[in-house]
This record gives structure tokens, C-alpha cells and sequence, in this order.
């Protein structure tokens, strides 16, 4: 545990055009979770701690989506974007509060960890007053190059302006930065604009730290964890690089995972013990899932609390608002929404059940749906424990089923049903001898005719 006070400050304001998307890229997500809340949450945490996201003008959604991941998250506005060092210092009010350690990041980082943020403090402890964050290329070409002599950091020489050797190094500048907080406005304040952009970079920081007579110091993680998202196709590899990440946690702790390429999971799912995951499953944001469930094979699952023992599909969708007591089992092709069924209740197959509560016990057959939209408002169906609702059945809400009622098949029920009722609505059926054979000859001869 870091016993240093610090202050984070991401950098969020950058439209993403290579996106080629009206939303802002730190908008974009992976694992259903914005680039952005990822990396808010991989920042340190805690007492001690604070937290300041720049983002551009206007950018009201950016600024709710910091806020919606990290309630301690302030937000400050860089009207002009004048490069990375102009935008830190858009939260000079944050900074000029003090803290041991300002940590510098980007809203585009989404694997990035709280380890390497811990690690990357690490050296203000021991005395430097500035480390940054360094990976090995595979290839390095474009990258900024970090320059190291005598295990100190002397320079970030860009590509253009790195010579043949230097392009030759493959430790590059992932950006993320920590400074001693004691230094660090001080430094910030000095980085000048002489450049082909005239624009503030951050990356002058390890020349001024130097001419200062302060140490610089590099430290370094895999490639993987400091991607940059600035296309659809970088999107798509973090995606599955954090898939794997994600499968690997929930394999590790013990979850079995039948077929773990086809499954695809959510940054903020939960696993309770001995769960077992069947093939084509995707599990989105807000789920739950408890000790001994299954999930079988082609179910879709969202914003869902799933009790222990329970059994889900093959092919079930239960999208938000979804409760499933211990015990309870939702069959093929069964979709659920608002609903709260408690313990051991049976939906079996081809079945909608939606803003509804049923107790525990209960079978719900196949081909029932609760019907609870009007056009214009949605109701609640209520089903008592023990009830047997039969299979092509309507329940039309509002309406309550009472517990141990029965509904007999092919009904739809508009009124409330008692306790222990049978409910029955059906027309009679007339039944005609011989029509059947009577309406072949007629038609058979009709078409002869033709």
C-alpha cells in the first residue's frame, strides 16, 4: 500500500477522429466499459488520493461518463489543444492543492493496471523526480524513443529527430508519466512551444528534469498494457486482448469455461464457486452469476443477478432486471426482463416473461408470455408461489396470479386469479363430423377442373 498522497490527472479530451465516429474516443469500450472508466479505475484509489480528467470544450458526456466511473473524479476543460503539457496543466487548480506524487495518463489506455501505476511511483520514493512508463517494441517505428545511460533516463528522442542508432533502440514511450509533486508544476510550467507545431509537449519534461539536476528514470511493462486506441481495428485488439485477460481471472478462480474463445465477458462480471460456462455465451454489463450455476450454451446475458444452482438456456436471454433465486431454471429460448423469480421457479422454453414477479416454486409452461405493454405503459404481472401457469398462456398485466393457482392451457387471463384457483378461458369447440373429407372432394374436383 502507498503511504504517498497523489494526484492523478487523465487526459480525456481528444475528439479520436481516426475513429471515424461522432462519439468520443474515450467513449468507445471495451469489455462494456469506456476506455475512459477503465483507466479511471486502474488509477489509484482511496484515502489520499484525487483524481482531475481533462476533456475538451462541450464535452458534457465525457465529463458525466468520468464522474459515472469515479465519483471522486473532477473535471476540467482545455479550451485550446495545445499538446499534452497544455492540457495537464488545464488542471493547474488540482495541482497547485499538492500531492507527493502527480501521476500524468490517457483516457485511450484501457489496459493499463493499478499494479503499473503503483510501479511507476515507486522511483518518486526513492528520490527522481520524474519516471516514465516504457515498453519494448516489436516494432518500434514511429514511436518515441527513451534514451537511458547509466540506468538514468537523459532523453525522448522522436522519430523524425532520432538518429540512424537511436531509431535502432526499441524501448519507446508508452506517455503515461509520474512526477514528484514537489517539482511538478515547477517542471510543467517550463515546457516551451519551439516546434514545427508550436505545441506544449509533455515529453520535454525529461530535459528540463535534467537541467535541473533531478534524475529521470524509466520503468518498464509489456506493449500490451500501454496500447493507444486510435482506430476501430486498435479497438478491436484491445477487445480481445482484454477478453483473454478476463477469460484467464475467471479460469484461474476456478470458473469452467467449456469452450473460453467463444465466450465473451464483461469487465465488471462476478463469479461465484464450481460455475460452469457453455460455448457461445456473452455476458454483458451488471451480472452476477452464483455458486454452481450453468450457464448453457448461445445465452446472452445483461444487467442479470443470477442465483446459486440456477440453470440458464441453451439459447436464453435475460436482459436488465433480471433476478434469479437459487434453484430456478430458464430453458431454451426463454427472454426475461424486470423480472424477479424466486427460488425454484420453472420457465422451460419459449417463453417471454417481462416486469414480473413470480414466487417460489412456480412452472411457468411453454409459450407464455406476460403481456405487459400497452403502447403506452408497462405493467406488473404478480404470480404466487406454487402456481402452474399452462403452456400458450396470456397473462395480460396488471393482473396477479394467486399462489398455487392454476391457469389452464391456451388461456388469457385478464382478471386476477385467487388463491389456489383454476383459471380457464377458452371458447368452446365446435366440432363438425366429416367436413374434413367433404372439403377435400369439393377442391380436389375443383382442380381437376382447372
Amino acid at each position: 500500500m502507498n503511504d504517498r498522497t497523489s494526484l492523478t490527472i487523465v487526459l480525456a479530451a481528444g475528439e479520436g477522429t481516426r475513429m471515424r465516429s461522432s462519439q468520443p474516443k474515450v467513449l468507445h469500450q471495451v469489455a462494456n466499459q469506456s476506455l475512459l472508466a477503465h483507466v479511471l479505475r486502474a488509477a489509484p484509489q482511496g484515502a489520499g488520493s484525487s483524481l482531475a480528467v481533462v476533456v475538451g470544450p462541450d464535452r458534457e458526456d465525457v465529463a458525466a461518463e468520468a464522474t459515472r466511473a469515479r465519483a471522486d473524479a473532477a473535471t476540467y476543460v482545455q479550451r485550446e489543444r495545445l499538446g499534452t503539457a497544455h492540457a495537464v496543466l488545464a488542471a493547474k487548480e488540482a495541482m497547485v492543492k499538492g500531492a507527493d506524487d502527480l501521476l500524468v495518463a490517457f483516457g485511450d489506455t484501457p489496459l493499463i493496471s493499478a499494479a503499473t501505476f503503483e510501479r511507476l511511483r515507486a522511483p518518486l520514493r526513492n528520490g527522481a523526480a520524474l519516471a516514465v512508463l516504457g515498453f519494448r517494441a516489436a516494432d518500434p517505428t514511429g514511436y518515441g524513443r527513451l534514451l537511458v545511460e547509466g540506468g538514468q533516463l537523459v532523453a525522448i528522442r522522436e522519430q523524425a529527430d532520432a538518429t540512424e542508432a537511436e531509431r535502432k533502440v526499441d524501448l519507446c514511450n508508452a506517455g503515461v508519466m509520474a512526477f514528484a509533486g514537489k517539482t511538478a508544476l515547477e517542471v510543467i510550467e517550463k515546457i516551451g512551444n519551439a516546434n514545427s507545431k508550436g505545441e506544449y509537449y509533455l515529453t520535454d519534461a525529461v530535459e528540463i528534469v535534467r537541467g535541473m539536476g533531478l534524475q529521470a528514470t524509466v520503468i518498464e511493462t509489456d506493449e500490451d498494457e500501454v496500447r493507444g486506441i486510435n482506430t476501430k481495428a486498435q479497438l478491436a485488439e484491445a477487445e480481445a486482448i482484454m477478453q483473454a485477460r478476463l477469460r484467464k481471472a475467471a479460469l484461474d478462480a476456478g470458473v469452467t469455461i467449456v469452450a473460453p474463445d467463444t465466450v465473451h465477458l464483461s469487465a465488471d462480471t462476478t463469479f461465484g464457486k464450481d460455475v460452469m460456462i457453455e460455448q457461445f455465451v456473452v455476458i454483458g454489463p451488471g451480472v452476477s452469476i452464483g455458486d454452481g450455476a450453468v450457464i448453457h450454451a448461445f445465452s446472452h446475458i445483461v444487467q442479470a443477478e443470477i442465483g446459486k444452482q440456477v440453470s440458464v438456456g441453451p439459447y436464453a436471454r435475460l436482459r436488465p432486471g433480471t433476478s434469479l433465486g437459487d434453484g430456478s431454471r430458464i430453458g431454451n429460448f426463454v427472454e426475461t426482463k424486470a423480472a424477479k423469480l424466486e427460488a425454484g421457479v420453472k420457465v422451460n422454453h419459449l417463453t417471454y416473461i417481462g416486469d414480473t414477479q413470480i414466487g417460489a416454486g412456480a412452472n411457468i409452461g411453454a409459450g407464455t408470455i406476460t403481456c405487459n405493454y400497452d403502447g403506452f405503459n408497462k405493467s406488473k404481472t404478480i404470480i404466487g408461489a406454487g402456481a402452474f401457469v399452462g403452456s400458450n398462456s396470456s397473462l395480460v398485466a396488471p393482473v396477479k396470479i394467486g399462489a398455487g393457482a392454476y391457469i389452464g392451457s391456451g388461456s388469457v387471463i385478464t382478471r386476477d386469479v385467487p388463491d389456489d384457483a383454476l383459471a380457464v378461458e377458452r371458447n368452446d369447440v365446435s366440432v363438425k363430423e366429416g367436413w374434413g373429407q367433404r372439403f377435400r372432394d369439393k377442391n380436389a374436383g375443383s382442380k381437376k377442373s382447372k
